[in-house]
């Protein structure tokens, strides 16, 4: 029996070691940056976007190419202050740090915290002018001390991460009566009347977790991608993003224009990946003039965005409104009153309201009719139900071959069994402004 266990765990020492990422670092190739080579199989873009911000680097370039089940990449990196990377202790903490084992990629670069000696705090709500100072106030009220804190706020909505201990013992606190104290009192300060969106409040002991990537799924729940009223107008600094069709190869193509700023590139694949989208092919370029990326995505279950697949997961429909005994029966009937099917649903009451959010088909699987769902909002009230989403579920995006972007001339090469191609265009990439003045031509 212990012969045959040794030989599992060889194996498993075998498959591991041949799956392990390969790292290459290269300090000669460009006068102005440090380039990284990395080629993996198991892992994901997210993950080694976020080793390589952890570790303070400034992504000026990338190329990103998958075949076969391998990925790989090549980043243009500098150091905060535009320089190369030339410490061999930083080059070295770079390649140990991506060629650890994909499954662990994730662990702790000095942006997460795992300590039972701290109590963890997360918030979301609307966002208001004094909203930071107001929480600071409850906590210190409540003899809090904040170890260590992340806090971000977008298009009205705020969300933070929040480490605390109890000031007269240093630890955590766990007491469950000054718990629910602080639970209270800091929804009461969250809380915002004239907002049907309900703040969250969670406590409990530290998890491994990445704190921006925590933020990037706190912020995207609280649905911060939904801009105000107030702001719909006001697209002087909103970056310029098309959303196009690739049939021949069955990615959907997203591009982007925007200004230039740190970490850029991970909350990009931050969002992505929230909305559950994977990257197999992309470029991003930076310079003084601001920023493009490309990418070539698929859903998470193998199909476009613009597939029947992607019609199919249906239309979300959000119900706010005063709770009482039967409304989720009158609700339901209604729905299938009205020929319509819920493929997924979740529920929520809370002080007297009710939340509840509801994905909907007709009853064969086809994307819902607008006339149904306005005998529906008839039926149950206007402001009652929300509608997420474009009502005809199937985007018909404008379709491009794969020559009409930058990354396209990736497709014509059958394999990518090594850096050579990625390299030369690497080394032969324009700058933004002609891509941009290029890009112009075909986008639609």
């Amino acid at each position: 029996m212990a012969d045959r266990d040794d030989d599992d765990d060889a194996y498993a020492k075998l498959v591991r070691r041949m799956n392990s990422p390969r790292v290459v670092i290269e300090n000669d190739a460009f006068k102005h940056a440090t380039v990284i080579q990395t080629v993996y199989r198991q892992g994901t873009l997210l993950e080694v976007v976020q080793v390589l911000t952890d570790l303070n680097l400034v992504i000026t370039k990338a190329y990103m190419s998958s075949d076969g089940g391998w990925f790989m990449n090549v980043f243009h990196v500098t150091d905060d202050g535009g320089n190369k990377i030339r410490d061999e202790g930083i080059l070295n903490c770079i390649k140990k740090a991506l060629e650890t084992d994909a499954s662990y990629m994730v662990k702790p670069m000095g942006k997460k915290l795992l300590s039972k000696e701290h109590t963890l705090i997360e918030l979301t709500g609307t966002d208001r002018p004094g909203l930071l100072s107001e929480v600071c106030a409850v906590l210190t009220d409540l003899s809090c001390n904040v170890v260590n804190a992340e806090i971000w706020a977008h298009n009205a909505r705020a969300a933070a991460v929040i480490h605390i201990t109890d000031q007269s013992t240093g630890t955590a606190i766990e007491d469950p009566v000054q718990l629910s104290l602080i639970q209270e009192l800091l929804y009461n300060v969250l809380k915002d009347l004239g907002d049907y969106r309900t703040p969250t409040v969670s406590i409990s002991s530290p998890e491994q977790i990445h704190t921006g990537r925590r933020l990037h799924q706190m912020m995207f729940a609280a649905r911060d991608f939904e801009r105000p009223v107030s702001d719909q107008n006001d697209d002087s600094v909103r970056p310029y993003v098309t959303v196009s069709d690739c049939p021949d190869r069955d990615y959907t193509v997203v591009t982007a224009s925007s200004i230039d700023r740190p970490k850029l590139l991970f909350d990009t694949v931050c969002t992505l990946t929230d909305m559950q989208y994977l990257v197999f092919h992309g470029v991003v370029i930076t310079d003084r003039d601001g920023a493009y990326q490309e990418y070539y995505i698929r859903h998470v279950d193998g199909f476009p965005m613009s597939s029947e697949a992607e019609r199919q997961r249906g239309l979300q429909l959000e119900l706010f409104t005063d709770d009482h005994f039967g409304l989720l029966s009158d609700i339901t009937r209604t729905l299938r009153e009205n020929g319509l099917c819920a493929k997924r649903a979740e529920i929520s009451t809370k002080n007297g309201k009710a939340k509840h959010n509801f994905i909907v088909t007709d009853v064969s699987g086809n994307p819902v009719e607008p006339k149904t769902i306005y005998l529906i909002r008839q039926q149950m009230g206007q402001s009652v139900i929300q509608v997420r989403g474009n009502l005809s579920m199937s985007p018909k995006f404008p379709q491009q071959t794969p020559g009409s972007f930058l990354f396209g001339s990736f497709f014509k090469c059958p394999s990518f069994q090594n850096f050579g191609l990625i390299k030369s265009l690497s080394r032969d990439a324009c700058s933004f402004a002609d891509i941009a003045k290029s890009t112009e031509q075909n986008v639609p």
